[in-house]
C-alpha cells in the first residue's frame, strides 16, 4: 500500500571492529537515512540491522527483520551473505538489493546495486567501438578478480561486436608481470592491437604494470591503454606519466560531488566511495512508492525501463538482477582527470 509506511531492512557490515569496515557501515547507515529523509511523498520506515561480515550473521540479522516485518532487504556487502540472504529470503517473497557488485550472485530475488565488471567493460568497449578501436587484447591478473573481470570484458568485446584480439594472464607480482610484458608488446606490433585492456585490481599493479609497457613502446595513444578500474584514484595516479590518455569509466561527478558536499556538512566526514549505494536503493524504493506503485518492491517494478536517479547518475536494474549503471569515459591529461564522453543522462542513454 504506497499510503502506508515501507518498512526497509539496512544490513550493513558494523561490528567488526575494522576501521574501514565501519567507515562503509557507517557511510550506508547515513546514506540511507538522507534519502529517507529526501522521501518526498513515500514514507520510509529505515530499520538497520549490523550484520557484521560473516554470511551466517548476514542470514540471521536477515531473518530477524523479516520477522520484524521488512517488506525489502537492503544489503549484505559481501557476495556469498548476499546468495544466501537471497535463498533465505525466497521462501518469505522478499526481495534483496545487495551492495556486492558481483554479478555472479544476481537473479531471483537478488539484485545487485555495485557497479559490476560487466558494466563497466560494456561501457568502455562500446565507447572504444565509437572511436575505431575494434581489436581488443585482454591483460588480466591471474587471482579471482582479475578472472571475473577478464571473463567480463571478454563478454563485452563479444557482445558488442569488437574482436578478441588475444588474452594475457599474469601472476600478481614483479616477475609474473615481467614475464608478460613481452608478450604484450610483441602483440601490440602486429598492428592486430587497437587496445590493450587491463583489469589491474591489484593496488601495486596498474602502476608497474603501465610502466613496463610504456618502457617496452606500449603506451596511449599510439596502443590505447583501457582500465576496468579507476586510474585517478588514489589522486597521486594523476601524475603517473604512463597513464596519460588511457581510458577508464567513473560516475557522473557533478551528482556525485552534490552528494559528497551533502553528506559531509551533515555528519562531519567524507562517505566512503560504496555509501551512496544505500542512498540509490532507497531512493529507487521511494521513488517507486511515490508513484503509487503498488508493486513497487516485486520485481516488476524494480525492474521498470525507465531507471532510477541515482547519486552517480541514471542507473537501472535489469530482470536476470544486474544494474546497468550511467558512466562517463574519463582520461588523464597533464595531470588533470578529463572526462571524454559523459555520462548519460536518462535511461535511454542505456541503451537496449
Amino acid at each position: 500500500d504506497p499510503s502506508e509506511p515501507v518498512r526497509v531492512a539496512l544490513l550493513a557490515p558494523g561490528g567488526t571492529g575494522s576501521q574501514d569496515l565501519e567507515w562503509l557501515a557507517r557511510s550506508l547507515k547515513n546514506a540511507a537515512r538522507m534519502a529517507a529523509a529526501d522521501a518526498q511523498g513515500a514514507t520510509i520506515d529505515l530499520r538497520v540491522y549490523d550484520s557484521g561480515a560473516s554470511t551466517e550473521s548476514a542470514v540471521a540479522q536477515a531473518n530477524a527483520a523479516a520477522d520484524a516485518g521488512a517488506q525489502i532487504i537492503l544489503g549484505p556487502l559481501f557476495a556469498e551473505g548476499a546468495n544466501a540472504v537471497g535463498n533465505a529470503m525466497m521462501a518469505r517473497n522478499i526481495n534483496v538489493l545487495t551492495f556486492s557488485n558481483n554479478t555472479q550472485v544476481a537473479g531471483g530475488n537478488v539484485f545487485v546495486l555495485g557497479n559490476s565488471f560487466e558494466n563497466i567493460a560494456d561501457r568502455l568497449v562500446g565507447y572504444g567501438l565509437s572511436q575505431g578501436k575494434r581489436n581488443v587484447l585482454v591483460v588480466a591478473e591471474n587471482d579471482v578478480a582479475g578472472q571475473l573481470g577478464g571473463r567480463a570484458i571478454e563478454a563485452a568485446v563479444a557482445r558488442n561486436g569488437a574482436r578478441l584480439a588475444g588474452r594475457v594472464d599474469h601472476p600478481v607480482s614483479i616477475s609474473g608481470i615481467d614475464g608478460v610484458v613481452p608478450r604484450i608488446a610483441e602483440a601490440a606490433r602486429t598492428g592486430q592491437v587497437d587496445a590493450v585492456f587491463m583489469t589491474a585490481n591489484n593496488q601495486a599493479v596498474l602502476p608497474y604494470l603501465t610502466q613496463s609497457l610504456a618502457a617496452a613502446g606500449v603506451r596511449s595513444p599510439g596502443t590505447q591503454m583501457v582500465g576496468l578500474t579507476r586510474w585517478d584514484q588514489p589522486a597521486d595516479r594523476l601524475g603517473l606519466p604512463q597513464l596519460a590518455e588511457g581510458w577508464f569509466a567513473i560516475p557522473d561527478q557533478t551528482l556525485q560531488r552534490q552528494f559528497e558536499a551533502r553528506y559531509a556538512q551533515a555528519y562531519g566526514e567524507a562517505p566512503h566511495q560504496l555509501g551512496s549505494l544505500a542512498y540509490d536503493g532507497v531512493a529507487a524504493i521511494a521513488s517507486l512508492v511515490r508513484n503509487g506503485q503498488r508493486n513497487a518492491l516485486t520485481s516488476t517494478g524494480l525492474t521498470q525501463r525507465s531507471g532510477f536517479a541515482g547519486v552517480g547518475g541514471v542507473f537501472r536494474l535489469q530482470p536476470d538482477g544486474t544494474v546497468q549503471r550511467g558512466l562517463a569515459v574519463a582520461t588523464i591529461r597533464g595531470g588533470q582527470l578529463v572526462v571524454l564522453d559523459p555520462a548519460p543522462r536518462n535511461s535511454r542513454g542505456l541503451g537496449s
